[in-house]
């Protein structure tokens, strides 16, 4: 059944799994010893940290393994923190970074530093010129991703590092996603990365820091990797993860111009196929095997379950889909809807016929969730002069909508929607409704129990 969901994790090369199988047999010695089952190891810690090295564009003795993408992002930032703690305590990031970084800078807020979050454009894209703008004198250091994960935009990482360098201040790139495709343009101070991306095992990360880079591990330190990832290496897996980086990488060119094109059919097949569809992220510069696209009056994780039904497997920034029914940082900060949000990301091998069969599949599961959704009956909108008022209030993502898009046809050119809603969503998909509507968003303002949203008639 076709898997979708390779942003979230690849499945495992084959390259890994011989790789894997090999060195289990080889490589369970501890390295660190000096006998001859150690110095096997040893071996073999050295070739992948070779290996993953020349793919990352580092020196050897620059990278260390980690035991998850995660934890070289924290580790990362503590240790840049740490290791320019006499320039000062603030960090610069987009406000689209992994949450593994934006935790991060809300841990060194509460540690008494300071975070500036570069804001992004429509597309999740930073402007080299803010990110630069955002460089203060204490800035200790400044992190930004390669590509976004969620909707596949790629940053000015080349111009951004250009920006760093003048000033002084050492970037920290999170290449999780980007990697596994093709080198990070030069000038970052520090590098982070994940096997699983790629198709290597989970549970291996990569964290190079170029030399001269101040950098102070925190915690005890360990003899072992630089003393910056402590403990017993998990070496079969991280022979693992550098050779099937090396493999995905020899074939990435030609793996990445297939996979672009049956993307580009679904940008472009989806809005036709499937009304009020908004397709997010940047059109040219983003990852070559991810598309996001959001559905009005659809219930994201009832959109994800139909479609796992289906067989496909997929993933969704969508509030409806989060326990916390919050909509993804990623769309709040961008600005687009984020009701029925899909996230498709293809794995290396995908087929025309399984895009082909997605796109059959889809209208009609997003007819059939979007008709067991309907208009709630209990919807009483009440006139009061020239404004119309819904009461949406305690229903959820993607209710206030619906019920917006189901009485404004009763309202005049000119006349006054206002929906009354307390699910946070609605800050997002109301405005990104006028936007697919034509029609004006004139704001909001607090009322008892929620939020109010006035929209204006346009046409």
């Amino acid at each position: 059944m076709p898997y979708f969901d390779a942003a979230s994790a690849a499945p495992l090369h084959p390259v890994a799994r011989q790789a894997l199988l090999a060195a289990l047999d080889e490589g369970w010695a501890d390295p660190a010893r000096l006998y001859r089952e150690g110095r096997r190891a040893r071996l073999l810690l050295d070739a992948a940290r070779e290996a993953a090295a020349a793919e990352v564009g580092c020196r050897p003795d620059e990278l260390v393994f980690t035991p998850s993408g995660t934890r070289a992002l924290h580790d990362g930032i503590a240790g840049a923190l740490t290791g320019r703690r006499r320039t000062g305590r603030h960090l610069v990031v987009s406000a689209v970074e992994h949450s593994a970084v934006l935790h991060a800078g809300e841990a060194l807020e509460a540690d008494g530093g300071s975070v500036t979050r570069v804001a992004v454009d429509r597309t999740g894209r930073v402007a080299a010129g803010e990110y630069a703008a955002a460089l203060r004198p204490d800035t200790a250091l400044a992190a930004l991703q390669s590509a976004n994960h969620e909707v596949g935009t790629e940053q000015p990482v080349a111009e951004v590092a250009g920006a760093c360098r003048a000033a002084g201040v050492p970037l920290l790139v999170d290449a999780a996603q980007s990697l596994g495709w093709g080198p990070v343009p030069g000038g970052w101070s520090l590098l982070t990365a994940s096997a699983h991306k790629w198709g290597g095992p989970p549970g291996v990360g990569l964290l190079a820091v170029r030399k001269g880079v101040r950098f102070a591990a925190r915690g005890p330190v360990d003899e072992r990797e630089s003393g910056r990832a402590p403990g017993f290496p998990d070496l079969p897996a991280v022979v693992a993860a550098a050779a099937s980086l090396r493999a995905v990488r020899a074939e990435a060119a030609a793996e990445a111009a297939r996979l672009r094109e049956l993307v580009d059919r679904v940008r472009a097949r989806v809005p036709e196929l499937v009304p009020d569809v908004e397709v997010v992220g940047d059109p040219v510069r983003r990852l070559p095997h991810l598309v996001t696209f959001s559905c009005l009056y659809v219930d994201g994780e009832a959109l994800l379950h139909a479609l796992d039904r289906e067989g496909f497997s997929v993933s969704s920034g969508s509030s409806c889909t989060s326990s916390t029914l919050e909509p993804s940082h990623v769309l709040r900060a961008m600005g687009v809807l984020s009701e029925g949000n899909v996230r498709v990301s293809l794995p290396w091998g995908t087929g025309e016929a399984d895009v082909a069969r997605f796109l059959d599949v889809l209208p009609r599961v997003v007819a059939e969730v979007r008709g067991h959704l309907g208009a709630p009956s209990e919807a009483r909108p009440v006139v009061t002069g020239d404004e119309l008022v819904v009461d949406a209030l305690g229903k959820r993502c993607p209710i206030p909508v619906i019920e917006l898009a189901k009485v404004f046809g009763d309202v005049p050119v000119g006349g006054l929607v206002t929906v009354l809603s307390d699910d946070e969503a609605a800050r997002l998909d109301i405005p990104a409704w006028c936007g697919m509507r034509g029609q004006e968003y004139v704001g909001e303002r607090p009322v008892e129990g929620g939020v109010a949203y006035t929209v204006r008639r346009r046409s």
